[in-house]
């Protein structure tokens, strides 16, 4: 496979100077590549994946070399009370060992339990393939990210059959492997009739009872579900914003998939679902590099007006909103209204737009452009 430099590499190698690092993101995403490739820069590496029978043992009783640089642990979050073995570890190495965990499951959500982890680690969250990380050798029209994702395998196999039995396996082994491994007691219909109707309200707010009732199970169950689903990266979900929107609806979140090929729709949903990914990589990188909270939200008020996203600073300010469409480069009407009454910086991005354009400070831009810039 063609090896595409990621552009955390450098920050990981200087954070690991001063903590344990996690990789977190997505499975398949390319955490356990990264972390190959930033072992390349120390020269005694010790690699162990909890996956490994041989390598379950040497972590289990702490056989690993003495003498190693970097260790670095994969799908470390399989392993029973991984975090206090982990605390334990990290609190006992050698000064010049460095530590890097990677993982398909949100490893760093123990920071808000109180958990005596905290302090010890930084978080870098590995997302799909956007087009500002890959180089102009590389380059992909939007279209392919639509069709095969920014998922490295299926964005760089050579046919779509490759990349749509890939896209099998792949959710094949997410509900087999992924989500029994964090829940040992889980409905595997049930939560691939879920992954279904999801499937087909990418963009939509989401309620939990209406889907309970479609499934004939209870709020309580599908939320659980729903929450499983997202820890595993295979979702995320976005909320309103509400801090100077009067008359606010009610805080429905929309989900979105980490993987665009999931969906099941028109190329406008497809390409909203890519802005989202892109959306989010962009908020994330910002949090895991500055030790910031920026968030992606959206906007939406009583009245049905609703805008597609809405980058928030940790401050809980509106940086800009956006709105994705797929051709139309008439402004859209709620994206204006929210300018106006608010005074918001706001940007229509466009799929397919033959010129761009600036109309009473809303900036209609292409896709290709606004992403590579």
């Amino acid at each position: 496979m063609v090896y595409i430099y990621r552009f955390r590499t450098k920050q990981i190698i200087k954070d690991l100077e001063k903590k344990m690092v996690f990789i977190v993101g997505p499975r398949q995403v390319g955490k356990t590549h990264l972390a190959k490739e930033i072992g390349k820069h120390f020269e005694k590496v010790d690699y162990l994946n909890y996956d490994f029978f041989e390598d379950k043992k040497i972590i289990k009783n702490g056989e690993w070399n003495t003498d190693a640089d970097l260790i670095i642990f994969d799908e470390l979050h399989k392993m029973k009370d991984w975090k206090n073995w982990l605390k334990g570890v990290y609190d006992t190495k050698p000064e010049r060992t460095k530590i890097l965990v990677t993982g398909s499951a949100r490893l760093e959500t123990f920071r808000k339990s109180g958990d005596s982890m905290a302090g010890r680690f930084f978080v870098h969250h590995l997302m799909p393939f956007c087009p500002r990380e890959l180089n102009k050798k590389n380059q992909k029209v939007i279209s392919h990210f639509l069709e095969r994702s920014g998922f490295p395998e299926p964005f760089l196999a050579k046919n779509e059959i490759d990349a749509s039995r890939w896209r099998k396996n792949y959710i094949d082994a997410l509900l087999r492997e992924d989500v029994y491994s964090l829940k040992k007691i889980v409905d595997i219909k049930l939560i691939e009739n879920i992954l279904e109707i999801l499937q087909r309200k990418v963009g939509s707010p989401i309620s939990y009872s209406g889907i309970a009732r479609d499934v004939s199970s209870s709020h309580v169950t599908i939320k659980s579900y729903i929450d499983l689903l997202e820890s595993l990266y295979i979702i995320f979900k976005i909320p309103t914003y509400s801090k100077k929107i009067a008359r606010t609806i009610l805080k429905e979140k929309k989900i979105y998939f980490f993987d665009t090929g999931l969906i099941v729709g028109d190329d406008g949903i497809k390409f909203e679902n890519f802005v989202a990914v892109c959306l989010l990589k962009e908020c994330l990188q910002k949090n895991d590099f500055l030790g910031e909270n920026n968030e992606l939200m959206y906007l939406r008020d009583k009245e049905g007006r609703e805008v597609d996203f809405a980058l928030v600073n940790e401050s809980k300010e509106v940086e800009k909103i956006i709105e994705a469409k797929l051709s139309k480069s008439q402004i859209s009407k709620h994206l204006k209204y929210f300018k106006e009454k608010y005074n918001f910086s706001a940007i229509q991005i466009v799929k397919n737009l033959h010129t761009e354009k600036e109309v009473n400070g809303i900036k209609v831009m292409g896709a290709e452009k606004y992403f590579l810039n």
